[in-house]
């Protein structure tokens, strides 16, 4: 029986598949990937995958090669634990083998260049300012007492804190600061859990996702907005044609500035942070996010009180709202935003992800992603390193004629709000044709 057994998972792996068959493994109950033209099955295991099941699934019946050598660092390692599923090898080349090609090139260059290296100087001292400011966000009230002025430096101080700590377990969550997965792992678990009282694993959720299909709908979780705001070219026509929603999308670039920005961390994210661990019973993250809080209840209510003190904490998580929303969605928000068209690695993101021009105040406040086309690219990169690569990218995308589009600080900023308003009208004109017809 075992032998059998054995000559039939061999006769099983020799087999070989068209894209065109390949293709048609893209259902829930039916999930094959391709990475490095090996087919694999992963309808059972993507229940164990590391990164979430969700992530590798987008990739059913497609190339997942790139995404594949993009997430991870120890390609052997990972590599040991898909023989159990394989199940043959592609007989035909893809159609665009040479974009492929090029930018598997440029990652070897890259690692020739060093640019994967972390910069432990860089690490330390980005860990010191944020040590320097929470001192001095608790030290300023103390001294100088409560009044306004301390008052509200503490809060832009606190928030600096949490944003750039937003920047910080970013690192950590891909893997960019150690050469051990694990201490990766375990950074990133202090970081969101400690240092911002939120949850790592719904952060892993969401964020892989968003990379591995960035602005794809039904993929990428970042755009699954429509009870809200109408994003891209496609979404306002299928809204318009459902005819379910009541907002009126067509002010949305002017209630955005009310409801975006200024709530999405005090209202959306602290419900979020805590339903996601809850659900899934990990009462270890709960616990440890617990601490964070009695933390700030430890330090700031002896001075303010615990009425002042929750006033003090939702006015830093608006603070941090805004610095958040406008530097991640200026990148991607005005981009194409549409159904997965299984594009190569890097047309797919560069449809979806522009750069901010560099400079020092634009760095350190974007956290190094206004480089978002090369983080997208490179995504356990260290952010340092990301101003390295980009003229090798820019001239891979002018080859192969991919846009690739910078932008000021400022232009970036405007354009969420431009592209909002351009949205929304194609809305409001479909809805009004829906209705009339």
């Amino acid at each position: 029986m075992g032998k059998g057994g054995q000559n039939v998972a061999t006769a099983t792996a020799a087999q070989s598949f068209t894209w065109e068959q390949i293709q048609k493994h893209d259902k829930r109950s039916d999930k094959w990937v391709v990475i490095d033209n090996e087919v694999y099955d992963i309808t059972e295991w993507s229940r164990k995958h590391p990164g979430g099941s969700k992530v590798i699934s987008h990739y059913a019946g497609q190339d997942a090669t790139e995404a594949f050598r993009a997430f991870h660092n120890d390609l052997g390692s990972v590599k040991k634990y898909l023989k159990a599923i394989h199940r043959g090898s592609v007989t035909e080349s893809d159609k665009q083998e040479q974009i492929k090609a090029d930018f598997d090139q440029l990652r070897h260059t890259a690692r020739d260049m060093g640019l994967f290296t972390p910069s432990i100087t860089f690490f330390i001292t980005n860990l010191l300012h944020l040590i320097a400011m929470e001192t001095a966000a608790y030290f300023i009230m103390s001294y100088f007492g409560t009044t306004w002025l301390p008052f509200m430096a503490s809060v832009l101080l606190n928030a600096a804190v949490q944003a750039q700590a937003g920047w910080t377990q970013h690192d950590y969550g891909h893997l960019s600061v150690f050469n051990s997965s694990f201490l990766n792992h375990m950074a990133h678990f202090f970081t969101m859990n400690f240092t911002k009282g939120a949850s790592r694993s719904w952060w892993n959720h969401l964020h892989y996702q968003h990379h591995a299909k960035p602005n794809v709908l039904n993929k990428d979780p970042d755009v699954r907005l429509d009870a809200l705001f109408v994003l891209g070219e496609e979404m306002p026509k299928r809204v318009a044609a459902e005819r379910k929603s009541i907002m009126p999308y067509n002010w949305q670039h002017r209630y955005f500035l009310i409801i975006g920005p200024p709530l999405l961390f005090p209202i959306y994210f602290q419900y979020m942070i805590f339903k996601h661990p809850f659900t899934r019973r990990q009462w270890g993250e709960i616990a440890v996010m617990c601490l964070f809080y009695l933390k700030l209840y430890a330090l700031y209510s002896p001075m303010l009180g615990l009425g002042w003190t929750m006033l003090y904490y939702f006015m830093v998580r608006c603070v941090e709202s805004h610095w958040f929303v406008w530097v991640s969605q200026s990148n991607h928000i005005p981009m194409e935003i549409d159904d997965d068209k299984a594009r190569p690695w890097v047309p797919l993101q560069l449809h979806a992800t522009c750069n901010v021009e560099k400079g020092i105040f634009n760095d350190w406040f974007t956290g190094h992603l206004n480089f978002q086309i090369e983080h997208h690219l490179f995504p356990t990169m260290p952010r340092h390193n990301l101003y390295k690569i980009a003229p090798l990218v820019k001239s891979l995308c002018q080859k192969h004629d991919v846009k690739y589009m910078v932008k000021t600080l400022h232009g970036a900023f405007g354009d969420i709000l431009r592209s909002l308003k351009h949205s929304g009208e194609i809305w409001h004109a479909y809805y009004h044709a829906y209705n009339l017809s």
